[in-house]
């Protein structure tokens, strides 16, 4: 089975599915061992959950012969709106564009182990990205100077609210890149920029500067969201440090 009461981060996934038994069979498989899971029937549904940001999948299992929307046109829908990882899931050898679109691909019927080796490989390649800046994650001369105008607890309050507001607005970036609006990620990535910068998050504020020069390149969005969160991620890490909460 899926390794039921492993301790490991689990991804959630997104399963998409025109088959009732095959969907249901995956969902057990998968929910009985501890993964958080959305389905959905076909092509249009799934994309409008990712839409709306009902489910924000990092792995997506998808039949790519489904009525409607389906093969390599879903999965750069999908694409669109994503940053999860996409595997191919269907009964028989999937044409080449297909496999080329897709992040692999799994033959029906499949057993446990398959499912099993697939998600393992999802987890052994989805280590943090290393972020190529030498900007540092906090500026030691703000840091010194905030700490120097108010108590120590007040600064980490400011920092809990810069991180605060950076998942607000890595969400409504995600979103934008969905759209396809330039417009809106140059305003996010601008606000991103001038906010971090006057708190000294400099990596951040660094790739919000990016996020506003580039965003009539929607194509490197994706990357630039990865980034993002690798920077949000070595902050609230700092934050522990510099800022260790007193046990209750």
């Amino acid at each position: 089975m899926l390794g039921m009461g492993a301790d490991r981060d689990l991804p959630t996934v997104l399963l998409i599915d025109d088959d009732m038994i095959s969907r249901e069979v995956i969902a057990t498989l998968l929910t009985l061992n501890g993964y958080t899971l959305h389905t959905a029937e076909s092509g249009a549904p799934s994309l409008l959950m990712l839409e709306q940001g009902t489910c924000v999948p990092q792995v997506i299992l998808v039949d790519v012969q489904m009525p409607g929307i389906s093969g390599r046109r879903l999965i750069e829908e999908l694409r669109a709106r994503s940053r999860a990882t996409i595997y191919a899931i269907s009964a028989r050898q999937p044409d080449q564009d297909v496999r080329e679109a897709a992040d692999g691909f799994l033959q029906k019927p499949f057993g446990p182990e398959a499912l099993q080796r697939l998600l393992q490989d999802h987890a052994a390649g989805a280590a943090t990205p290393p972020l190529e800046t030498d900007e540092p994650v906090l500026s030691s001369e703000v840091l010194a100077q905030f700490r120097q105008m108010m108590p120590e607890h007040t600064v980490r309050e400011v920092y809990d609210a810069v991180a605060a507001d950076l998942h607000k607005r890595n969400a409504v970036l995600e979103q934008a890149i969905a759209r396809k609006d330039a417009n809106e990620v140059r305003r996010v990535g601008h606000a991103i920029k001038g906010g971090c910068g006057m708190a000294g998050a400099r990596q951040a504020a660094g790739i919000g500067g990016r996020f506003e020069q580039e965003s009539d390149q929607l194509n490197n969005s994706a990357a630039l969201l990865g980034e993002l969160q690798v920077a949000l991620e070595r902050l609230e890490r700092m934050l522990e440090v510099e800022f260790p909460r007193q046990a209750t």
